[in-house]
């Protein structure tokens, strides 16, 4: 069946070559996001509209600002179970561009099962009254994320950067059941250091549900992702932000030694401090700033303007939540998920995609990419449920049967196959297309 897809807008930001020599600057910032007061938590259906009990350890945004000129590109982490809604993320950027011109962002949650619902609206029947609180930790969420970005963009000071990769078997598929499986178990880390040496930040990318912790326990947690970057800036003083990959059908894998979040956390964070002590920071000799964000349009698998499937999943999670969820596109039947393709000194690409993929959608894009090292996020400025791979669906099970993956079949290689356009456009590999063009 030929795939829908009836619109796809490309926003293509250009740092163009100019007389003089630009100059590579970095910034970063961060603040806690922990909720103060019982909200609904993200993640386990089954918990249905449970409120908090406490937390385990704080919550944070981290934020580092790539500045080239008159363009920037804001990479934030979120220990939240996932990005922020299209709604919040249109304020945002709005926000960012008008306060500290921040006109390219990656805004990933870490996808931690313990953190607060923030889908929550001030409408009857969609949290309001009900849930007031959570409304409210929304609103104040969105603030502080803007607040953290300008912050970082204010902070940006001339800068080296590098980046390094090691093979970490931390993780295991959890969905196949076809030899070999598939795993994604690069470890990605990008450096940020001051034009004198200091550190700036790390960015930190791995693909691994952070679902260690039981769903019966409340508290918020930052989970392993937050354990290893608390392990990392106690022992290098780095601030380290975590960007989630992949990870729709990966899990932790652990040992005797790693089980447990604070162990495993640990235990990554030995990897990450090993890799970056092996990389060579350097000042850019051509800085440059490239990016392009994509809006797809395809038809969901379920018919979300049935109102027995409404039902379902009222039942299934909380009515308010499921209510909150129903965007007038999915209430058409349609879901409008984005990719978006950064190249940072024609070497560097980072892909962010807006849902829950699965590992070999980065595993091939990866393969396929010409870029000296390309990096995938997921979770990312936006969370539009599972992108199984065509083989996965056919196979079936959680995260790849239409209950949990609303998207059309397909749609996931069609998005990786224009994020590869875009790197390779980017890159200046189809001149001679753009020569012909009247």
């Amino acid at each position: 069946m030929k795939l829908y897809r009836s619109l796809t807008l490309a926003l293509v930001l250009l740092v163009s070559s100019s007389a003089h020599a630009k100059q590579f600057k970095a910034g970063f910032a961060s603040q806690e996001i922990t909720p103060q007061k019982a909200t609904p938590m993200w993640g386990y259906g089954a918990r249905h509209a449970a409120l908090s009990t406490g937390v385990r350890d704080s919550l944070f945004v981290k934020v580092v600002v790539i500045d080239v000129e008159s363009e920037k590109l804001a990479i934030v982490g979120l220990d939240l179970g996932r990005s922020p809604t299209d709604a919040m993320m249109a304020r945002i950027r709005t926000s960012i561009k008008d306060t500290s011109n921040v006109g390219l962002v990656l805004i990933s949650g870490s996808h931690t099962h313990h953190g607060p619902v923030i889908e929550l609206l001030d409408e009857p029947g969609k949290g309001k009254d009900a849930f007031d609180d959570a409304v409210a930790y929304s609103k104040e969420l969105e603030f502080k994320i803007i607040q953290t970005i300008n912050a970082a963009a204010a902070n940006a000071r001339p800068a080296k950067i590098g980046w390094g990769t090691k093979s970490v078997a931390m993780n295991r598929n959890r969905h196949s059941k076809i030899e070999p499986k598939p795993v994604d178990t690069e470890l990605g880390v990008i450096r940020l250091d001051a034009s004198d040496g200091k550190p700036i930040a790390m960015i930190v990318n791995y693909a691994a549900h952070p679902t260690m912790m039981d769903a019966s326990d409340l508290r918020f947690s930052a989970e392993w992702p937050g354990a290893m970057m608390k392990a990392v800036e106690q022992q290098v003083d780095t601030p380290c932000v975590f960007m989630q990959g992949a990870s729709g059908d990966l899990s932790t894998s652990t040992t005797e030694e790693t089980r447990g979040v604070d162990a495993f956390g640990k235990a990554m964070a030995v990897n990450v401090i090993e890799t970056a002590a092996a990389i060579t920071t350097k000042v850019p000799d051509r800085p440059r700033l490239k990016g392009a964000e994509d809006i797809f349009e395809f038809p969901t698998r379920m018919a979300f303007n049935n109102p027995l499937t409404q039902a379902i999943f009222s039942t299934a999670f909380f009515p308010e939540l499921a209510s909150a969820s129903m965007s007038d596109d999915l209430l058409k039947n349609s879901i409008r998920p984005r990719i978006t393709t950064v190249l940072i000194n024609q070497e560097l690409a980072l892909v962010g995609g807006s849902g829950e993929f699965f590992c070999d959608h980065a595993i091939r894009l990866k393969q396929r990419s010409r870029a000296a090292e390309t990096f995938f996020f997921g979770y990312c400025n936006g969370h539009h449920m599972y992108f199984p791979t065509i083989e996965a669906a056919a196979e079936g099970g959680y995260g790849a049967d239409s209950s949990v993956s609303w998207v059309s079949l397909g749609a996931g290689e069609e998005m990786m196959d224009q994020a590869l356009l875009q790197i390779y456009k980017m890159l200046g590999k189809f001149t001679f297309e753009r020569n012909l063009q009247p």
